[in-house]
């Protein structure tokens, strides 16, 4: 089976092409034959050691990705029966554990963790919706926003604030979000009710448009510290590399890890069939051969994206 690691951590030169066994499915997992497999922030992270400390025990190579797309040809003893061989499905793949990740024609993931593809998508758009909107989701449910109340998003413009906004406004929320120039006009059609620009003074414009803070704030940007000023007092905040505050005034700071929503089915369900509404967009910057995945790295790398690189397995 061909797959795409590494045997040692680095930078984007360390990924290889790899000849590994094709997994089995074994009790309630399902095996998918990968068509496509979205390439995120985290396998960057997998690629240079940031995974290491959740992967104790696990041997190289290591195989990033964690959204893929694809087609059922296995199913092992137990696993749902919502599934058949031979359904288009997507998946959240654990990516740290001994079977890799998404980089890979063929993944074992448990049964819990797949859900049909969106009618209407392909593979490659189909592979972007899951672990980014799911992130999203996490968020906006442990910030609780009254459903008139009011959303802060940074990075409005990238895959998780892009899926922040567009579920907002579908739970009834008012939504700042900032952007850069360039980009104001894909955050406006994304639903944004009030566009700021992006950068270190997005808090004091926040305060101009909203004099008492906001309630809620979800920091796809990571700017922390930074943008708590943003907040009123009692606010929360969703962060999602892991800072934990402390933040003053009240606020609450909750670090948001996409794993622990990874076998809700019913939450990865819904946000398939809002794709199939056309709630969420699924947005492809460029598909390449699996082959290029260093390419694809150093592209995410460089930053400026409008959607999801995208690696090619079918």
């Amino acid at each position: 089976m061909r797959a795409i690691g590494v045997n040692a951590f680095g930078g984007p030169e360390v990924l290889r092409v790899l000849d590994l066994p094709a997994p089995q499915a074994g009790p309630g997992e399902v095996r998918i034959r990968v068509h496509a497999a979205a390439v995120n922030p985290t396998d960057v992270l997998l690629r240079t050691g940031g995974h290491a400390v959740r992967m104790e025990g696990v041997e190289p190579p290591f195989v990033p990705g964690m959204d893929a797309a694809g087609v059922i040809d296995q199913l092992g003893p137990g696993s749902d029966d919502r599934l058949a061989v031979g359904q288009r499905v997507i998946a959240m793949v654990p990516f740290t554990g001994p079977r890799g990740g998404a980089y890979a024609e063929q993944v074992v993931v448990p049964a819990a963790a797949v859900v049909p593809a969106p009618r209407g998508a392909d593979f490659a758009e189909a592979s972007t919706l899951l672990m980014n909107a799911a992130t999203a989701r996490l968020a906006l449910d442990v910030l609780a926003v009254p459903s008139d109340g009011t959303l802060a998003v940074t990075g409005a413009a990238g895959a998780v604030g892009a899926y922040a906004i567009e579920l907002a406004k579908a739970d009834g929320l008012t939504v700042i979000a900032d952007a850069a120039p360039r980009d104001t006009d894909l955050v406006r059609g994304l639903g944004a009710d009030q566009v700021v620009a992006r950068g270190r003074d997005f808090a004091a414009q926040v305060r101009e448009v909203r004099p008492d803070g906001v309630a809620a704030l979800l920091d796809g940007s990571a700017q922390t510290t930074e943008a708590v000023p943003a907040l009123a007092d009692g606010g929360a905040l969703a962060e999602l590399r892991g800072w934990a505050g402390p933040a003053e005034r009240g606020i609450r700071v909750h670090p948001v890890m996409v794993s622990d929503v990874m076998l809700d089915t019913d939450l990865l369900d819904t946000l398939r069939r809002q794709a199939e509404k056309g709630v969420l967009s699924m947005r492809v910057a460029e598909v390449l051969p699996a082959e290029e995945a260093a390419r694809a790295h150093r592209l995410l790398e460089a930053g400026g994206l409008r959607g999801r690189l995208v690696l090619d397995f079918s």
